[in-house]
């Protein structure tokens, strides 16, 4: 049996995204277990769950004091007593978990490094020298997209665009015209929609104005709001938030929608960033209205597959001139023929080979104390 330890910053079923598609994938080669960030609760322990042949580790501390870097290994390392866990390859999504894995004696380290998360609010001060840190160790990198590729491409040796794919098949189902959610199908129309999740990287402003701008079209907003305020978030009867929904459900909401929409503001937080949904809302047979977001504005934008505005006034220029396109049918061809290729599969087999070709490391292995 292979072993496969992940390290991340996201829990499990927080939103199905990039780690899962990839993982669920790697699971059926290594038994992979997903090492959730720290929680504090009553006592030191951990808790394991099985999802989607992953298995979920649920790390518990009691309080934060200057052992808790080492209270948090031990726990990772009972887990690996208990299942007998010799010889694995480690794998990071966030450079934070350094401070409680330096024991580990992992074959191989993978950085998987989805996101600029130091430039996402309430960054740790400590991240960025802990990423230079994981450079140093890791023997293979990948970017989730290709303008975070160009800014770290010149840290490591052997480093890689991996852009986040598509399970075209699951989106594909908004095509067939599923039966509208309840909580969708008493919205008006036309109706544009976003999903994702909604924190200081939504371009609040521009839904403000949008909405205002155009009363009778119809804004559906899916997804958890995080480390912003409800509050902040524009408030009008034709903006409707519907909060998180199940990776599974999506196909049924997008499906009863005019227009997808990629609404990020572009600040610090959102310049790197290769937002999955592009590809998604493609698949599932949507138009997409984008703010120019570099990952966007290329590929889709240069190809015509995806009209980028920047304000609300080409906003609803963009909207108008997709609700009046008198040749779908041509956008449709076109991007059915970008998207040929593309999906989870493929990228995981690039990953996985380039994985492979890593030559074994010979470490000392670790004592599984407590």
């Amino acid at each position: 049996m292979k072993y496969l330890l992940c390290f991340s910053h996201l829990s499990w079923n927080f939103v199905y995204q990039r780690p899962q598609h990839l993982l669920t994938r790697f699971a059926k080669q290594y038994q992979v277990f997903y090492f959730e960030e720290p929680k504090q609760g009553d006592s030191d322990r951990y808790t394991v769950n099985m999802q989607d042949g992953v298995y979920i580790i649920e790390l518990i501390i009691s309080g934060y004091d200057d052992f808790t870097n080492r209270r948090i290994q031990n726990l990772i390392l009972h887990v690996l007593r208990e299942y007998d866990v010799a010889e694995y390859i480690s794998w990071y999504y966030t450079p934070m978990a350094l401070q409680f894995t330096d024991e580990l004696r992992p074959q191989k380290v993978i950085y998987d490094s989805m996101d600029e998360l130091s430039a996402f609010r309430f960054a740790p001060s400590q991240l960025l020298q802990l990423e230079e840190d994981l450079f140093k160790k890791a023997d293979v990198v990948f970017t989730g997209g290709n303008s975070l590729y160009q800014a770290k491409k010149n840290r490591h040796h052997n480093i890689h665009a991996m852009p986040s794919s598509i399970d075209k098949d699951h989106f594909g189902k908004a095509r067939n015209s599923p039966e509208d959610p309840e909580d969708q199908s008493s919205i008006g129309y036309p109706r544009m929609g976003f999903f994702g999740v909604v924190d200081e990287r939504f371009d609040i402003e521009l839904l403000r104005n949008v909405s205002q701008e155009r009363p009778d079209w119809q804004f559906v907003i899916i997804g958890p709001v995080v480390k912003i305020s409800h509050d902040d978030l524009p408030r009008a009867e034709n903006i409707h938030y519907l909060g998180p929904k199940n990776y599974s459900d999506l196909p049924s909401y997008i499906a009863h929608w005019d227009i997808a929409l990629i609404l990020f503001a572009l600040n610090e937080s959102t310049e790197f960033i290769s937002p999955t949904k592009t590809p998604e809302y493609l698949a599932a047979g949507k138009p997409v209205i984008s703010t120019a977001i570099k990952d966007v504005v290329q590929p889709y934008g240069n190809a015509g597959l995806v009209l980028i505005v920047d304000d609300a006034d080409s906003f609803i220029s963009a909207a108008e001139n997709i609700m009046t396109d008198p040749d779908r049918d041509h956008w449709q061809r076109s991007v059915d023929d970008f998207l040929e290729d593309e999906s989870w599969d493929h990228t995981f087999d690039r990953m996985n080979a380039l994985i492979n070709k890593i030559e074994i490391t010979k470490k000392v292995k670790q004592t599984n104390h407590v």
